[in-house]
Formats: structure tokens, sequence, C-alpha cells
């Protein structure tokens, strides 16, 4: 990987792009530190333990700890996400929206702006949510008499605080674009992936730090290393299970054109165990944000132990009834998207059209059932593979918890970069070192490959 990234910079067309992708990073790093007006949070930030598996803490982990300090860049890329999301779904449901995906380039160009314009009604929504929390919790500047502002004063406040987050959301949507039209990799996923990295100095301060869980003795000072050992085998699994494949043989007849013979090579399907990628963790994820951001607007209304409060409390990323639905929701998008992805009988007409046959299976209807078959074994395997692997931060977090309670009653062990945040981060760098990999390829650099 490191090779690869060297031979890159190596050639002058690859380096503009990454300089400029680099540049785009280091202003949503900047856009990320600057507090938006009005806004009175402090050092500390909203959240009270930086490293617990809250739906706050994901937020936070998300957007690079914008969220937690109330920056221009808070809401970061999430309304994009869901818009995408919605839009995945509604292009199923919704014939017009279909037939705009199968129109080729100018079709995606449309959907691409409807997107753009869900996104922003989604950023007015989680802002306006987020408004409503910082409000609650004491964290806007207040008047003379230390108390909320209200009248023009407090809807002049809400207007400028809403507007600044759908702004920020406005604005990081705009850098992805830029970042797929002049940089390196998809932008979105970069700036997803520059969020969490500016995460890893806190979690090893948090394992290693003066004050970290290792320094404090006891179990610490084993299960500290051990959580290491951890991130590093399941990076090792995740980069297995994203270059993992099923190679469906097909064998191709030989054939006569004019004096010239062709055909009659044996060749394969290649079909990727892990063919969604990260998506549908990260969709998973958004649907289960929703809760969490309705209760963001009524959250002052809602008492201890009522019916609401046990409610939302089921979306807590610590509840088991949460990681039922989280496991469901995985399975739920990976077979989603291998219906987009793949579609058995457009690839047996094709394979039957070039003169080929999957050895021992009739062509047309039994080549498709054997292919859809295939597809659907392997979706189901690579989707219990990233839930096993998204799941696991949570199991792991809930067993020291309760052997370290047996140990000393109160304590506990959070990690605050999950099973989620390691498959984004390994996907996306995967997929950025394949497509400088690709570019490479294209201009006929083939050394730099050896």
């Amino acid at each position: 990987m490191l090779q690869t990234i060297v031979n890159a910079w190596k050639i002058a067309d690859l380096r503009k792009k990454m300089i400029f992708t680099a540049l785009i990073v280091l202003i949503f790093r900047i856009g990320s530190a600057i507090p938006v007006p009005f806004t009175n949070i402090g050092e500390a930030g909203i959240i009270a333990d930086p490293n617990a598996g809250t739906f706050m803490n994901y937020l936070s982990m998300m957007t690079g700890d914008a969220f937690n300090y109330g920056t221009i860049f808070a809401m970061s890329i999430t309304p994009y996400i869901n818009s995408s999301i919605i839009m995945q779904l509604l292009a199923v449901a919704i014939p017009a929206l279909e037939r705009l995906q199968k129109e080729g380039e100018e079709g995606r160009k449309k959907i691409a702006s409807i997107t753009r314009f869900v996104t922003i009604a989604l950023g007015v929504l989680q802002s306006t949510a987020y408004y409503f929390y910082l409000r609650s919790q004491g964290y806007l500047v207040k008047d003379a008499s230390g108390a909320n502002f209200t009248g023009f004063y407090g809807v002049f406040q809400a207007l400028v605080i809403i507007l600044c987050f759908t702004a920020g959301t406005a604005l990081i949507m705009w850098l992805g674009e830029r970042i797929n039209e002049k940089g390196i990799g998809n932008g979105i996923s970069i700036i997803l992936f520059a969020g969490i990295v500016s995460r890893i100095p806190t979690l090893i301060a948090t394992l290693f730090g003066e004050s970290g869980y290792f320094q404090r003795g006891g179990p610490y000072y084993f299960l500290s290393p051990f959580v290491a050992v951890i991130l590093i085998l399941m990076i090792a699994f995740i980069v297995w299970m994203d270059n993992a494949e099923r190679r469906v043989p097909v064998q191709y007849a030989k054939r006569v054109v004019g004096r010239k013979m062709y055909g009659g090579q044996n060749t394969h399907i290649p079909i990727k165990v892990n063919m969604s990628g990260v998506m549908p963790v990260i969709f998973a994820s958004s649907i289960l944000s929703l809760p969490p951001t309705i209760e963001m607007f009524v959250k002052s209304k809602i008492t201890e132990d009522s019916f609401w409060d046990k409610f939302f409390g089921i979306f807590s990323s610590t509840h088991w009834v949460y990681g039922i639905i989280y496991f469901v929701l995985i399975i739920a998008f990976a077979y989603f998207y291998s219906s987009i992805q793949y579609n058995p009988i457009e690839m047996s007409k094709n394979i039957r059209d070039n003169g080929g046959s999957i050895p021992g299976i009739r062509p047309g209807e039994p080549t498709s059932r054997y292919i859809g078959k295939i597809i659907n074994r392997i979706t189901l395997l690579g989707a219990l593979l990233l839930s096993v692997v998204a799941l696991f931060p949570i199991f792991f977090s809930q067993i020291t918890t309760f052997f370290l309670d047996k140990w000393n009653e109160g304590a506990s062990m959070n990690i605050s970069l999950g099973g989620t945040s390691i498959i984004i981060l390994v996907g996306v760098a995967l997929e950025t070192v394949k497509q400088l990999e690709s570019q490479m390829m294209m201009r006929h650099y083939k050394g730099f490959l050896d």
C-alpha cells in the first residue's frame, strides 16, 4: 500500500490530485475546529464520557469530534448519507426514479441533484434538533440575567446557529464532490475517513496515556495491550474479507469468424464476498441514528423511567435490542446492495450471447438460477462477516465491563473506535489504493506495480 502511494507520487498528474485531496481534508479539519456563533460549549465538549458507546459518541466519531464541540461541520456528512439511503430506497419503489437510474449519465446527474436537495432538508432537520439539544443543556450564549434569549433575539440566535450547521453540511457535500472531480478516491468516503482518523490519537491516549486504562493497573494492565492486538487482528480480518471472492468458472466455445478463430478459453466471474463494502454498516448505523435524533427534540419533556425513556433507551448502542436490530439491518442492506450490483438474468444473458457457459449448467434460466443461488449464499456469508466485525466491539465492551465490575464495582472499559469505524477506515484505504493502482495502469506505468 505504501509503495503504491510512493509510486503514485512520482507521477505529476496523480501528485496534483493527491495534494488537492489533502488540501480538501485540511479545510475539513479546520472547519471542524471553528465554533458556531452564539454557542458556549467549552473545551470539555457536550459528551460526558468520550468513550461511551452512545449515539452522541457515534456522531462525534463520524464528524471527527466536530459534533462534540458544536463547530461549523458538526453535522458532517451524516445528512448526505441519510439522503443517499432515502434516494436508493425510493429508486426501488418509485418507477420514475428507477427510469432515471437507467438513463445513464444524465439520469445520474438528476438523481444527484435531487439527493443534494434532500441532504439540505435533512441538514436543516438535524441542525434544528441539535440546536434544541444545545439550548436545553445550557450550551448557548445567555442574556444578562443568565437565561436563554427569547423574542426577536432568541429567534435570531436560533436562525444563525441552524443556518451555520446547515451551511457546514452543504459545504462538506460540495468539498466531497470536488474530490470526486479533481482528487483521488470517493470524496464523501475520504472526508469520513479523515474524521475517524482524527480520533486515533484520542484512542491511544485512552489506552496508554497518563490517565489511560493501562496506568490503572489490575486487569487494565492486561486488557489494554489485548485491545490493541484485537484492533490489529480486526484490520487484518477486514482486509482478508475485502479481498476474498468466489470465482464462477466460465467456458467459451471456439468460433470461426472469417479466417480467424475466436474463443475456446476458460475464465471466471469474480463475485466478492463483501460485495457491498462498508455501505450496509453505514446505512444501518444511520437508520438507527434516527430515534436518538428525535429524542434530542423532546429530551427535556421525557420523564425518567417513562415509556418513551425506555423506548429511546433501546436505541443505545449498549442495549441488546440495538444489537439485534443492527444485525438485521446489516443483513437486509447487504442483500439490497447485492440485488442492485448483480443481476443473475442479465449475467446469464451476457454469458450466452458471448458463446460461453458454466460447466455442468445449461445456458439460460438454469444458469441464472445457479448464479442467483451463489450470490445469495455469498451475500449471506459477507453480511455475517460484516456483522461480526461491527458487533464485536459492543459485545467485547459488555463482557469486559461485566468482569471489571466484579473486580471493582463501577469499573468499565469503553473504546471509542468501534467495529464500524475500523471497517470504514480499512474499506476506504483499500478502495483509494485500488483507484491509484488503476490510474497508474491507465497511464501504462507497468513497472510501478511489479
